[in-house]
């Protein structure tokens, strides 16, 4: 993880879906997808999705994926 970043800081891709909901995806975590109505609702259910998934990793004695930080948005 780059210096400086808090170790639970996690990236995550938040967009407009079809449907008309903010789709939020916590890309390091394989599944970890949320949305909401707001914008601000999506981040604070997917807040709440990557505590719960952590939390669910390591009451299974699974090791935690890190968060490599390396996604890059482009306009092409």
């Amino acid at each position: 993880m780059p210096e400086g970043y808090p170790l639970n800081l996690r990236q995550v891709l938040l967009y407009l879906g079809q449907d008309g909901f903010w789709v939020a995806e916590c890309l390091s975590l394989p599944g970890c997808v949320s949305q909401g109505e707001t914008r601000e609702a999506a981040v604070q259910s997917i807040r709440e999705g990557i505590e719960g998934y952590v939390l669910a990793l390591k009451d299974d004695g699974l090791p935690v994926p890190a968060e490599p930080f390396d996604a890059v948005l482009l306009a092409v």
